[in-house]
């Protein structure tokens, strides 16, 4: 697979506030009525706007608007689940969706080798999906395949999707298999990429303390939990953890 693929296209849900009024005279008022649309990004960076229904499936004419455009007048909606209609897919899309379903299957069974083919199968055909890079990673570290999953971990961290809120829990599952896995640098490049487009999240200073810890580093690990601390003072992990490293640091005293 290339590592010198196109830019990620846009994909995901946008909302748009507009204000509608209602009545006339004193009794007239102007409610803000927030509208949810589904965007996808072209092959030409033209953006494709579908209105969502109340289910969350794309609906009616689709309007052609640019990049500049998208930024300026819509919101991103990470949070919202979007229930896309099989007929808002195209067919590769489907098979992807259907190939890292069945990777998942079998990595979770514990069948690393079938689970591979599977993700292997997906990123064929679309070599950034996040789900499939994700997994495949973690098949290559659960079998000690250091080489293989420096591989995977060099395209996931230049995959910005791969930090967003829906892949949370794949993203810390390959953190932590990799400080586990003893990769403790690649541990460390992968949180810092994370702490780049998420500063504020105490979790992310809290994993940077442990993989500094890991790597042999308890000085910087106290620096990270202090700045954990300062986002989150009642992180429970990481009061127990400066408790453990001061005490560490008496009894080497």
């Amino acid at each position: 697979m290339s590592q010198n693929s196109a830019p990620e296209r846009l994909s995901g849900v946008f909302s748009q506030k507009k204000t509608a009024k209602i009545g006339t005279g004193t009794t007239a008022r102007r409610p803000e009525i927030v509208s949810y649309y589904f965007v996808r990004e072209r092959e030409d960076g033209v953006m494709e706007v579908q209105a969502l229904t109340a289910s969350d499936v794309p609906f009616g004419p689709k309007t052609e608007i640019t990049r500049e455009e998208l930024l300026e007048n819509y919101l991103p909606e990470p949070q919202k689940t979007l229930a896309i209609s099989r007929a808002a897919m195209t067919p590769q899309e489907m098979e992807v969706q259907k190939a890292v379903a069945r990777g998942d299957k079998f990595r979770k069974r514990g069948e690393s080798f079938t689970a591979e083919y599977e993700y292997n199968k997906a990123l064929a055909m679309d070599e950034r999906n996040v789900r499939a890079n994700f997994g495949i990673g973690l098949c290559y570290i659960s079998r000690g395949e250091g080489e293989k999953a420096k591989e995977v971990f060099e395209r996931v961290v230049k995959i910005d999707a791969a930090f967003e809120d829906e892949h949370k829990h794949l993203f810390n599952e390959f953190g932590i298999s990799l400080r586990k896995s003893g990769m403790h640098a690649e541990a460390m490049d992968y949180y810092r990429r994370a702490l780049d487009l998420s500063p504020e999240d105490e979790n992310l200073h809290y994993n940077m303390a442990r993989a500094s810890y890991d790597k042999g580093d308890p000085g910087m690990a106290m620096v990270y939990l202090k700045s954990c601390l300062g986002i989150n003072p009642q992180h429970e992990e990481a009061l127990l953890f400066v408790d453990f490293l001061k005490r560490k640091m008496v009894v080497g005293a």
